[in-house]
């Protein structure tokens, strides 16, 4: 009896094992079928097929259903969300990320693919919260290269909310990622975003925002991509321009020409960007010939405004290199080009610019017009500094001041061109301005007529605010700074140079007052995550640029 049920209970443990070995079979080649889904889901992916790599990822996770491992269906799950994301379909997608289970809660690529979902429905907050913790837990299991790219998309969740502090923040902790990781490439361009958010928040100390665009350059020197370093030492320049250390800016600028010599655009944009810097120095000689270098290749592509920039900033060299009528002719072709495109702020400057020529020509009847067609396309503009209005309205007293001893002398006709006797060793505020200085020491023996007293009083004599007509003359110098570095303007709106903005990182994102292109000041420039997406990816839908993270079936 006994041996007969030991020969039984032996059948039935031959039965159980076979059927276990059975069924061992059955899901491994499940497995190898799921992972062969999802490499075709992977591939289809890169080539942007993403119907194709829909119908592997949905095939994979029908297959991971049956089988009794629950972590491979959480990875299965993972994928299909992913592509969803990065089909365009970020509400499918994250219905699909929710059906991870709590223990999903714990894997980071879940986590940042669920912030990347929100983050293409336009739910910032939801997505900074999941980006902040897939970086707390790529940190925590060692993965410092994902956790630096989680660091620069949480970043830009918090520009989108004009959360500048905190943006930069991201960025800096990106950096530190980074180079843990060993990619001080990317690290160098996370700290030079980092800088320019700083600066544009208003709450960092100088000496900090100069500590951390020191550092990007001096990580820079492993940057091999051509393209790559070029763009960052055009935005570290920008950045030190808005900060008026404009010795380090040309630096800067300097060393970008070389590397964007073969791209027409790039090379036009730092052009214009040297040439205004020079302007600040007060090397016109140099800034002439960036100027003219800058507008002939502006204008071969068709980049009217950022033309019109150029003609402004190479009219204020000349002004100042005394060459007047050279001057006349650049800011009216700026003029016409700010026409073109509509650009008041830039017709503004123009005028200002051809009433200040009139004025030296001793011809104030037509400065006063000039002047007060500025200050009618200054009421076009927003968030100009009251300072530009009162600038113009100063001048167009000077005009009127000039038009009324003119007036007074009995004088019939204007001179064309003054004659000067330019001592090149004296500062351009007194030597460029001897005709009006004249004209005002008459002026002040004239104060019994009513209307010189009324402009007088509004008026300080060129002697006594030396100090302010210097001021004055740089942020004019350096309005026209170019922050189109990476895309060709068309109609890019011209800001005000004592316009207190900055620009770098924009909220859609785009460029803020500080442009190195010619008329403008110094534009921010815009921030872009480093090395998370080309400028190809400029044309492509936002929910298609969002890249998920993936997993690979083991």
């Amino acid at each position: 009896m006994a041996s007969d049920g030991s020969r039984v209970r032996d059948a039935g443990e031959k039965q159980k094992k076979s059927r276990r070995n059975r069924s061992d079979v059955v899901e491994t080649e499940a497995q190898v079928e799921i992972e062969r889904l999802t490499a075709d889901g992977h591939e289809a992916l890169q080539n942007r097929d993403y119907s194709a790599a829909l119908r592997r990822f949905k095939s994979a996770l029908r297959a991971a259903t049956t089988l009794r491992e629950k972590g491979l269906q959480r990875t299965c799950v993972l994928n299909l969300g992913a592509a969803l994301v990065e089909a365009g379909d970020p509400q499918k997608g994250l219905e699909v990320l929710s059906r991870s289970g709590e223990r999903g809660e714990r894997i980071a690529d879940l986590q940042f693919n669920r912030a990347a979902a929100h983050e293409a429905l336009g739910e910032h907050t939801q997505a900074t919260h999941r980006y902040h913790q897939a970086a707390q837990l790529y940190r925590a299991q060692g993965d410092t290269g994902a956790e630096g790219e989680t660091c620069v998309r949480l970043a830009r969740c918090h520009m989108k909310r004009k959360e500048w502090d905190e943006a930069a923040a991201s960025f800096r902790r990106a950096a530190e990622s980074y180079r843990t990781a060993g990619n001080t490439s990317a690290s160098a361009l996370a700290l030079k975003d980092a800088g320019k958010l700083m600066l544009k928040s208003g709450h960092n100390a100088t000496d900090d925002i100069i500590s951390v665009l020191t550092d990007s350059l001096e990580m820079s020197a492993d940057i091999t991509d051509q393209e790559t370093l070029g763009k960052l030492l055009n935005d570290v320049g920008l950045s030190f321009s808005q900060m008026r250390l404009f010795s380090e800016a040309s630096e800067c600028y300097e060393q970008a020409l070389p590397l964007v010599a073969c791209k027409p655009h790039r090379l036009a944009v730092v052009l214009q960007n040297l040439g205004a810097v020079h302007n600040t120095l007060g090397q016109y000689q140099q800034a002439v010939r960036f100027h003219r270098e800058a507008a002939a290749l502006h204008g071969s592509l068709g980049s009217r405004g950022a033309q019109g920039r150029c003609f402004s900033n190479l009219g204020f060299a000349l002004v100042e290199l005394d060459e007047l009528e050279e001057a006349w002719e650049s800011y009216i072709h700026a003029q016409q080009a700010f026409r073109d495109t509509d650009d008041a702020s830039g017709q503004w400057q123009a005028c200002e610019g051809l009433g200040g020529i009139k004025l030296q020509m001793r011809d104030p009847e037509k400065a006063s017009v000039y002047y007060k067609d500025a200050l009618r396309l200054l009421c076009k503009c927003q968030d100009v500094s009251s300072s530009v209005q009162e600038r113009l309205v100063s001048k167009l007293s000077e005009a009127l001041q000039q038009k009324l001893l003119l007036q007074q002398r009995g004088a019939t006709t204007h001179r064309t061109v003054p004659e000067r006797h330019h001592n090149p060793r004296l500062p351009r505020s007194t030597a460029v301005r001897s005709d009006v200085q004249q004209g005002r020491r008459e002026m002040q023996n004239a104060e019994n007529t009513p209307n010189a007293k009324s402009h007088n009083g509004s008026i300080m004599s060129s002697e006594s605010r030396p100090c302010q007509e210097q001021e004055r003359t740089l942020p004019e110098a350096n309005r026209n700074l170019n922050n189109t570095y990476d895309k060709a303007e068309v109609h890019q709106q011209n800001f005000s140079s004592d316009s207190s903005g900055h620009g770098d990182v924009s909220e859609s994102l785009k460029p803020e007052p500080a442009q190195v292109n010619g008329a403008h000041p110094l534009a921010r420039s815009t921030v872009t995550p480093p090395l998370t997406q080309q400028d190809s990816d400029q044309a492509t839908p936002l929910t298609r640029r969002l890249r998920s993270r993936f997993c690979t079936v083991m």
